[in-house]
C-alpha cells in the first residue's frame, strides 16, 4: 500500500515497491507525482499514460510509456533528450540535479572525477551538444566512468538520426530502472 505521507513529490521515497493494483488505483495527481520523473523532467509522459489504466502489470506500464515516446515526432524525442543534464556538468556541481540523476551519476563516479577526467568530460559534453543539439544520454547505472567517457567520445562520431535513436534507447533503460524502484515487476494485477 502507498504511504499517503509520501505522495507530495515524486522525489520521495527512493523505493516504493508498489504492486500494479496500487499503481492503477492512484489518483491522477499522485500517479504523476510518484512516476513523473521516470523519464527525466518529463512528467507529461506519465500524465498522458495515466488514462491507459488499468495496466495489467509492470511490463504493460513500461510499454505504455515506450509507446508514447515512440509516437512522438523526432522533435519531441529530441525534447526528451534535452531534458537530461550533462554528465558531471554544472547541475551536478551546483546540486541542482533531480534526486534520481544525482544518485545515478554518483553511482557511476561522475561526482568524483579527477581534474583530467572532469576536463575531458566537459570538453566532450560541449562537442556532443554542439554536434547534436542535445546532451549526451547514457544509462549511468549500467556504466562506470571509464565506459561513459569512452562511449561519449565514440558516439560524438555518429550521425544525428543514429544518435537520437541511441539516446532514446538509453532513456528507455533509465526509465525501466526508475520504474523498478517504484513498481513491483510483473506482480499480478487483481482487477
Amino acid at each position: 500500500m502507498v504511504n499517503k505521507d509520501c505522495l507530495c513529490s515524486y522525489r520521495v521515497p527512493v523505493r516504493m515497491n508498489m504492486d500494479i493494483a496500487t499503481v492503477n488505483a492512484l489518483p491522477y495527481e499522485d500517479f504523476v507525482n510518484l512516476l513523473g520523473n521516470v523519464v527525466e523532467k518529463c512528467p507529461i509522459i506519465t500524465a498522458a499514460v495515466w488514462s491507459g489504466r488499468p495496466f495489467l502489470n509492470f511490463t504493460a506500464l513500461e510499454a505504455a510509456i515506450s509507446e508514447f515516446i515512440d509516437a512522438l515526432p523526432e522533435s519531441g524525442k529530441e525534447g526528451i533528450l534535452r531534458c537530461h543534464p550533462d554528465l558531471a556538468g554544472r547541475d551536478l556541481q551546483s546540486g541542482t540535479l533531480t534526486r534520481e540523476s544525482r544518485e545515478e551519476q554518483a553511482g557511476a563516479g561522475m561526482d568524483a572525477l579527477n581534474s583530467a577526467d572532469a576536463s575531458r568530460m566537459a570538453q566532450l559534453n560541449l562537442e556532443y551538444k554542439e554536434r547534436f543539439g542535445f546532451p549526451f544520454v547514457i544509462c549511468a547505472r549500467m556504466n562506470d566512468k571509464a565506459n561513459i567517457l569512452r562511449q561519449l567520445s565514440e558516439r560524438c562520431q555518429n550521425e544525428s538520426a543514429v544518435e537520437r535513436a541511441r539516446g532514446i534507447e538509453e532513456v528507455r533503460k533509465i526509465c525501466r530502472l526508475r520504474l523498478q524502484a517504484l513498481v513491483l515487476i510483473d506482480a499480478p494485477n487483481k482487477l
